[in-house]
């Protein structure tokens, strides 16, 4: 009896257990609470559920709920700002972009009944100057590849006053917007207060490809946008101000260890993460001041911490910070991004990211471990652990990567946008795709064309870096524009044959851009063994010596720059531009060759020449005086990369090419800013040779007494056009070895050298 008793028991024990844990739980309701009440809580500051907050590897980022309760519900039916599911194979007609990759900007809208013009901000005006003055650009819409909206899309926060209205119905009248196929959005701010959604753009933007700037892993559609940075309102459109860092130093020993300046949130969202940061400043090597002096209602919602912050935000002077700190913290404000990320990559102080689901800049092609931190936003307080255990070794690197990343993708808007076509270009089927490598490597992608040839080794700035030395021997490019009479004491004559007696010349090609016809075969000196090409040269054409199709006449006149067209006559890497009255020995020139080999990214050679700066102009000047600097070495006696020549025709701007034509001058200087732009280097002048023509030709242009005047125009137009000015200062010049040294001229390798006046 006892036994059924206590099986009885342990069956009704069992019962209510199994009550309680499969449906007692629903007794235990929590007393309820509004949800706007919950949404308060959370922007003042209320901790949130640990499953809420935004993953540090950006897995899960969950707005706040709306004030108004209804708007979860009115959310979820809302009418998504883009197609989600797009890719390039379902949502790009890539027959579009076959022949050539070309982008076409629509044209502004009329007039309103008003007369005035649609609006637009100045940064997408600025956008809109750098494609139309591109080698991307086409007014042919047929022949576009992408198409660009005339509409400012950069700001759609409907409480900006940079907000376009009404842009659905314009949308409606483009001819060619097909749901946005093929088209690219720029945009830097989407949403607005409180929720500042992510994908609220005020428009449906279809199958529009959204570079778009603060993007989320949840957001972003991978392989088809692109994430671009944040940048204000006083961007420079051109290349602008170059990267801070004056030194490579190491142990870089900056004041500051880690720094962070700027505003911070009360409430809302981003507040959390700023709100928290006085806990890391120490005002030693920890500098972390916020103010909440912002806004026009600031001191309505000022917290108990304002005033104190406020004080020690008034300490610190920002650009002594950037400058004088080795980290700089980027947190996130309202939206992912911010203003912080590029100033921190200019002055090469390292960012270190606390904005949590934020994809970076272009982050498909570029390495951000090789010039970033990572912290997560939950973990705000290991920070100092974080940067503290950083190596000195990683410290440099990581510095000198923030610069190279600066100067090659992110120092202007016309780098940004440029950066952005080159992603999507490189997602066209037969397009040649540029390595890891080239992209996170000085000069990066933009100035590495894969159509050139099939591999970087063929690259002169990447000789050096992958241990490949040039291909041997040299092509010597003469550029004939007088084109005197042709006979054993021309200067012409007795070029070719010094060049033939040189140990590394592969063959010779004459351009010939005279007025007088090409002499006879008959007429030219006895090559031998290598090759003699003469082309002669018209306005868009070229013919072979002897041919009928040469042209000649004012119709034809040949433009200047055809000296570096990237003739297939050249199979060397390097090449010897040379002027048809240039008056070097063949020693002159081997030695000459031989330097290039240990520097083929450069220009190498013997004629220098100088830019400076007029403070009485406030232009630049051009000089030839003899000076203990240069930064010009001519091309009327040089060598240099074959690939200069295919960069020159294909990458150079077209107003570049259009002042060298319209001045028939110029040309050597505008390859010098080329190179020295790409390498970040200047050229290297060999031996003291002050001149290096021959002063008997009367006709030559360089006696004219404008010829000057002209240069210094175009310096100053090209420094305009390249929004700075790319070339710098040496006082380098290489000499032979016992160059001019009291021995024995016997024992000296380049003997006719020392023969040379200056």
């Amino acid at each position: 009896m006892q036994a059924k008793k206590r099986y009885i028991l342990v069956f009704v024990s069992c019962a209510f257990l199994a009550y309680c844990y499969f449906g007692g739980y629903r007794l235990k309701v929590a007393p309820h609470r509004p949800r706007r009440a919950q949404h308060e809580s959370a922007k003042d500051g209320g901790v949130q559920p640990y499953a809420q907050l935004p993953s540090f590897m950006g897995y899960e980022h969950r707005k706040p709920l709306s004030n108004d309760s209804n708007a979860p519900q009115t959310a979820s039916k809302k009418k998504p700002a883009v197609a989600a599911a797009c890719r390039m194979e379902t949502c790009f007609d890539f027959t579009k972009c076959y022949d050539q990759f070309l982008v076409y900007v629509y044209p502004p809208e009329p007039l309103n009944s008003l007369g005035a013009a649609p609006p637009s901000s100045a940064n997408y005006q600025k956008i809109l100057t750098a494609i139309q003055e591109s080698r991307y650009h086409t007014s042919d819409p047929a022949a576009a590849c992408l198409f660009v909206l005339g509409i400012d899309t950069l700001d759609r926060d409907s409480l900006s006053e940079d907000y376009v209205r009404n842009v659905p119905s314009r949308l409606a009248r483009l001819s060619h917007w097909n749901n946005g196929r093929n088209h690219i959005i720029f945009n830097l701010y989407s949403g607005t207060w409180p929720d500042y959604a992510e994908h609220s753009l005020g428009f449906d933007a279809g199958e529009a490809i959204l570079a778009k700037a603060s993007m989320s892993v949840l957001q972003m559609r991978h392989g088809f946008d692109v994430s671009i940075p944040l940048f204000h309102k006083q961007f420079p459109l051109r290349a602008g101000a170059t990267g801070s860092v004056q030194s490579n130093n190491f142990p870089a020993n900056k004041k500051y260890l880690l720094a962070f300046k700027g505003k911070r949130y009360v409430h809302g969202i981003g507040s959390e993460t700023r709100n928290s940061l006085f806990h890391l400043h120490n005002g030693r090597d920890m500098v972390m001041v916020t103010t909440c002096r912002h806004g026009k209602s600031w001191r309505e919602l000022q917290d108990n911490r304002c005033d104190e912050d406020n004080r020690e935000y008034d300490r610190y002077d920002y650009e002594t910070l950037l400058q004088n700190s080795t980290f700089c913290l980027v947190p996130r404000g309202r939206r992912l991004g911010s203003f912080r990320f590029l100033e921190a990559l200019q002055a090469g102080c390292i960012p270190v990211l606390l904005s949590n689901a934020w994809v970076l800049p272009f982050e498909s092609k570029i390495d951000w471990k090789q010039a970033a931190i990572w912290a997560d936003e939950r973990l705000l307080l290991q920070v100092p652990d974080i940067v503290r255990s950083i190596s000195a070794e990683r410290i440099f690197a990581l510095r000198q990567q923030t610069q190279v990343l600066w100067e090659r993708y992110f120092g202007s808007i016309e780098k940004i946008v440029f950066t952005t076509f080159e992603i999507i270009r490189e997602r066209l089927p037969d397009y040649p795709v540029r390595s890891q490598l080239v992209w996170n490597t000085a000069p990066g992608a933009l100035l590495t064309l894969p159509t050139f040839a099939d591999s970087s080794r063929f690259m002169p700035f990447q000789l050096n870096a992958m241990g490949v030395e040039p291909r041997h021997n040299y092509t010597a490019v003469i550029y004939v524009q007088i084109g005197a009479a042709l006979g054993p004491n021309a200067a012409l004559y007795k070029l070719v044959r010094t060049i033939t007696k040189s140990q590394f010349v592969d063959r010779i090609l004459i351009l010939w851009a005279a007025d007088r016809p090409l002499p006879l075969k008959k007429r030219w000196p006895p090559t031998f063994h290598i090759p003699l090409h003469v082309i002669a040269l018209g306005g868009s054409s070229r013919a072979v010596a002897g041919s009928p199709t040469a042209q000649s006449g004012p119709e034809a006149r040949p433009s200047i720059s055809q000296r570096f067209l990237p003739y297939e006559e050249i199979q060397t890497d390097a090449v010897l531009s040379l002027d048809e009255d240039a008056i070097l020995n063949t020693d002159e020139l081997d030695f000459a060759y031989t330097v290039w080999r240990d520097f083929p990214e450069r220009i190498v050679g013997y004629p220098a020449r100088a830019h400076f700066w007029d403070d009485s102009k406030n232009a630049w000047g051009y000089t030839s005086k003899w000076t203990n600097y240069y930064s010009i070495v001519l091309t009327g006696a040089a060598f240099y990369h074959r690939y200069y020549n295919y960069l020159y025709t294909n990458w150079l701007s077209l107003l570049l090419l259009k002042t060298v034509q319209q001045s028939s001058n110029c040309e050597d200087i505008l390859m010098n800013l080329l190179v020295s732009h790409v390498t970040r280097k200047p050229p290297i002048k060999v031996t003291q040779r002050k001149g290096y023509k021959d002063r008997e030709t009367g006709r030559s242009p360089w006696n004219d007494p404008d010829h000057f005047i002209q240069r210094q125009s175009c310096l100053n137009t090209f420094a305009a056009v390249f929004g700075y000015m790319p070339l710098i200062r040496s006082n380098l010049r290489m000499d032979p070895m016992l160059y001019r040294d009291p021995v024995s001229n016997l024992r000296k390798k380049y003997r006719q050298i020392e023969l040379v006046g200056s």
